[in-house]
């Protein structure tokens, strides 16, 4: 990213790690040190029959609420087998993209910020009186979409394709050299920033409140203010250069 020098900075890098090579490629162009530390592992659901199911059904719209929602939804049924919705719809520009390449192009995605409250913005999602909706996500996803369109009248299932588990981590080194190595740190999801938190643990809460934070949703930033972090920037767009960006800024910011 042109002029976005992050100068040697420590970034905490806490995406699943089949998920983090371009951004940490683009944190080290960009003159910051990746550390990687995942906070969410996806793995199958334990048992993949009910969304396999339901993803070989009939249904007016199929929302991906992740890019994970996607490849745990191909690992299952490949794309040629999906049914032939008529609406495919994409949280965001990623997910939009992972379907794309799965041959199953979304007619529906959010226009800027990239999040089910956005995409309930879509006029044409807004008379859903008897249409069938099935919601890909993993389990124990946000409601905020399915709710909004049971109120307008429709019809609404959940595929629950993967699972999200906190991995584990021996974060001693890490807590003891912190204040040296770790600048900036980044969460994808109010999940991610749990785990966060729970993996760093009490002995480390408090420099990491301290550290600036770089987030993809204004509903995270919100919850990372609750748990108390001090600093905290909203990246602009969904996507490895957004979250870039935010990092950047936070840089910016004496």
């Amino acid at each position: 990213m042109a002029g976005c020098d992050l100068g040697g900075r420590g970034v905490l890098v806490t995406r699943p790690a089949a998920q983090a090579d371009g951004l940490c490629a683009l944190i080290a162009e960009a003159g910051g040190r990746p550390i990687r530390l995942p906070t969410i592992e996806i793995v199958p659901p334990v048992d993949p029959a009910p969304a396999r199911t339901l993803l070989r059904a009939d249904w007016d719209l199929l929302y991906f609420v992740s890019v994970n929602a996607v490849e745990q939804a191909l690992a299952l049924v490949p794309a040629a087998h999906w049914p032939r919705a008529a609406r495919i719809a994409a949280v965001g520009r990623a997910t939009a993209e992972a379907l794309a390449a799965a041959g199953r192009a979304p007619d529906l995605v959010p226009s800027d910020s990239y999040d089910s409250e956005t995409l309930l913005r879509h006029p044409a999602l807004a008379e859903m009186a008897g249409q069938r909706v099935l919601i890909v996500r993993g389990d124990g996803g946000r409601a905020v979409f399915a709710n909004a369109l049971v109120e307008r009248g429709a019809e609404v299932a959940f595929a629950e394709v993967y699972r999200r588990v906190c991995p584990a981590h021996d974060v001693a080194a890490l807590l003891r050299d912190w204040d040296a190595e770790v600048g900036l740190a980044l969460a994808t999801s109010n999940r991610v920033l749990d785990n966060l938190v729970e993996l760093i643990g009490p002995a480390g809460r408090a420099p990491l409140l301290a550290t600036p934070l770089a987030v993809i949703a204004e509903r995270t930033a919100r919850h990372a203010g609750e748990i108390g972090f001090a600093r905290v920037e909203v990246a602009d767009r969904a996507d490895d250069p957004g979250m870039l960006a935010a990092l950047c800024r936070l840089c910016a910011v004496r």
